[in-house]
């Protein structure tokens, strides 16, 4: 359903090492599977997004092409992602989006109601379906990581997160790091609308000696505990990093030490920035 979180899903697929394609037309399955397939150094995960913006006639032969992926040797999974109506409403009132149905002149909740008809068959086959009604989006990237995210029984997915600790501690974090003893990029008038992911910000906190010590501190903390956590049958971990806005420190520590972790073997690890996605 459109606006139950498909598009977040699909991107937290991508930082788990999916290669993800959103709005393929329908029809055309088959086909981008048998070529991205077909590829020397192919990736092993893919995840098409699907939705409504197809013509229904091509959405009601899914099923048939969904067999035609399977034909190749693949094991193809049929995911649905749904959002009560009166939760669609309100997200769409709060994102003042419009339907993609809208253009058919439908008020929006016709334009939900008519959405849900057409997409009924496929919720029936679907292999899951996610509620995304009392998600929000920490959470649901959360569930995809705990659902898709896992290479084996021993795999602990890793997700960093940062945060502004004005707007409060993400409440799912396993670690939380405040990051807000650290030099401010904000008080640099050429750094202030960047974030931490700009190569400018990036080279700012690395020529800083406290970043450099806190960073390795953390790492060697990381290294030392997350085994632990493996070992203990957990499935996954959130690692936050709070500063004072969530745009400078604590993203470029998520991201630092997200890659650090990529180094060390991690095959699980997505990073998500509360204040920027």
């Amino acid at each position: 359903m459109s606006g139950s979180g498909k598009s977040v899903a699909l991107k937290t697929l991508e930082d788990l090492g999916f290669y993800c394609v959103d709005n393929l037309p329908a029809e055309l399955l088959p086909e981008f599977v048998r070529s991205v397939a077909g590829d020397d150094g192919a990736p092993d995960k893919l995840a098409v997004g699907i939705d409504v913006r197809n013509r229904h006639s091509d959405l009601a032969n899914i099923p048939d092409w969904l067999s035609a992926v399977g034909a190749m040797g693949l094991d193809p999974r049929l995911v649905f992602f749904d959002t009560q109506d009166t939760v669609l409403l309100r997200r769409y009132a709060d994102t003042r989006r419009r339907h993609p149905l809208s253009h058919l002149g439908l008020v929006l909740a016709d334009a939900i109601s008519l959405e849900r008809q057409v997409l009924k068959p496929l919720r029936r086959i679907a292999d899951s379906v996610i509620d995304t009604s009392t998600l929000n989006v920490h959470q649901l990237r959360r569930t995809v990581i705990t659902e898709f995210g896992l290479g084996g029984d021993e795999t602990l997915s890793l997700l960093f997160e940062s945060f502004a600790y004005r707007r409060g501690v993400p409440p799912e974090a396993d670690f939380v790091f405040d990051a807000r003893v650290l030099p401010n990029p904000h008080w640099n008038p050429e750094l202030r609308p960047l974030a931490g992911r700009d190569p400018a910000v990036r080279e700012y906190l690395e020529a800083q000696p406290e970043v450099a010590e806190y960073s390795s501190q953390v790492a060697t903390f990381l290294d030392h505990w997350l085994p632990r956590l493996r070992s203990d049958t957990r499935s996954y971990a959130t690692i936050a990093f709070g500063c004072t806005g969530g745009r400078h420190r604590s993203v470029y520590l998520a991201e630092h030490l997200a890659a650090h972790c990529r180094e060390r073997g991690w095959g699980e690890v997505a990073v998500h920035h509360r204040e920027l996605d």
